[in-house]
């Protein structure tokens, strides 16, 4: 406990999954968080669940304005940033005959400019030696049908890390990348449309995972909490796979 006493820490796409159990695992080890998304009834419920020390900002990452708006009242409030979690992400499956230009765009927009742009306009208040974590995936190493631009830009974000670990070396900013496997979040129902295809999506990761079932988000909360704080400290510029094997053998 207390491994994130008195830091601050930004989560986008905080108000579910893999964000929210580690906006509560930073809680719960002493860390006051911003949990960032673009639903307020979803971001209000997280910060009820959350409890404490969390503060709720709806703000979509693909807009700079709200990028703005979202560091201005972490500077106003809090004055500089521990730790980054750049977690916001979508996916639509589509196949190399099925994309099309809007599809592209909004793949990458929120994967990838989301990513950067986030990273980038927190810089100001990044302290020295702070710990950026980016949400990459499996898809980024692995041949998956239908996840062309998704795979794509999941591979840019794991890019991403390696560079900035590199440009920010002189502030001794660590930059990782977390890739989950298949984990039971509200992601895999976005992919189906009935709780029983839901079902079907998790029966077929947990048998294609070595582990045989599906991860949970405290398991991803956990990686991140490694990556957030000093147990970590000589870790930069990795990727670590949090995915029952799936994409390792």
């Amino acid at each position: 406990m207390n491994r994130l006493l008195n830091k601050t820490a930004v989560i986008t796409g905080g108000n579910s999954g893999i964000g929210l159990a580690t906006a509560k695992r930073f809680v719960e080890e002493g860390a006051h968080v911003f949990i960032v998304g673009r639903r307020q009834e979803e971001l209000d419920r997280a910060a009820k669940d959350i409890g404490r020390n969390v503060t709720a900002i709806k703000a979509d990452v693909t807009k700079a304005e709200d990028l703005d708006r979202l560091f201005a009242s972490v500077r106003d409030t809090r004055g500089s940033i521990d730790i980054l979690f750049a977690n916001s992400g979508s996916i639509e499956h589509r196949t190399l005959e099925e994309i099309t230009p809007d599809h592209y765009d909004r793949t990458f927009d929120v994967n990838v400019r989301g990513v950067i742009f986030t990273v980038q306009k927190a810089l100001p208040l990044l302290k020295d030696g702070a710990s950026v974590i980016l949400t990459s995936s499996v898809a980024g190493v692995m041949g998956i049908p239908a996840h062309d631009t998704y795979s794509a830009a999941k591979a840019a974000v794991r890019s991403l890390a390696r560079t900035w670990t590199i440009e920010l070396k002189g502030r001794g900013i660590r930059v990782n990348a977390i890739s989950p496997g298949a984990i039971d979040t509200p992601i895999i129902e976005s992919q189906v449309s009935t709780p029983a295809e839901a079902d079907d999506l998790r029966a077929k990761f947990a048998a294609a995972t070595p582990l045989g079932r599906v991860g949970r988000p405290e398991e991803l909360a956990a990686a991140a909490l490694f990556l957030a704080s000093d147990d970590s400290s000589y870790v930069a510029g990795i990727e670590l796979f949090v995915d029952g094997g799936l994409a390792q053998v």
